[in-house]
């Protein structure tokens, strides 16, 4: 394993990491927001929502 740090900067992976998980993380809300299951910040009133739950049973 310690060849592997030799080829490439820790510093530098680890950075790149983070950068592509954040980056990862970023895509996959934005698409759960694009859902209408999963959009989350339009929000429903109290009303709507026992509503739907009822309409759901």
């Amino acid at each position: 394993m310690w060849r592997v740090w030799k080829l490439y900067d820790p510093l530098r992976a680890m950075v790149a990491q983070g950068v592509f998980l954040f980056a990862l993380a970023a895509m996959i809300h934005l698409i759960l927001l694009s859902t209408n299951q999963y959009k989350w910040l339009d929000g429903m009133s109290q009303a709507q929502y026992l509503q739907s739950r009822a309409a759901a049973k």
